[in-house]
């Protein structure tokens, strides 16, 4: 039985969260990733194999070191699925502050 990963369970470790995080800001290779982390090194290649099935993450060879970076396409597709949500949120934020603002106290 083969599995597709899902994008969606990937984000949803606070552990590959945070790899995301350190390589949006550069490329990094494992064992710079793992020396973040206070785990096994092959627990995080774990987590590096899921974002990569992903396709959070990319991976590209230079010399004998595979360097890490972050898919921006792939991320785009989850802030565009999460858009329509945040748009939800903030007319329901906007609304209350404007009820917020027209409220007076009874005194």
């Amino acid at each position: 039985m083969n599995l597709r990963r899902d994008v969606f369970q990937a984000i949803a470790d606070p552990t590959r969260r945070a790899i995301l995080l350190l390589v949006a800001a550069q490329a990094m290779t494992a064992g710079a990733i793992a020396s973040n982390f206070d785990t096994a090194r092959p627990t995080v290649s774990k987590h590096l194999q899921i974002l990569t099935e992903c396709e959070l993450l990319k991976q590209e060879q230079n010399g004998r070191e595979i360097y890490y970076h972050l898919n921006p396409n792939k991320m785009k597709e989850i802030a565009d699925f999460l858009e329509p949500f945040r748009q939800f949120w903030d007319a329901k934020f906007n609304k209350l502050e404007e009820i917020m603002k027209n409220y007076k106290p009874k005194k």
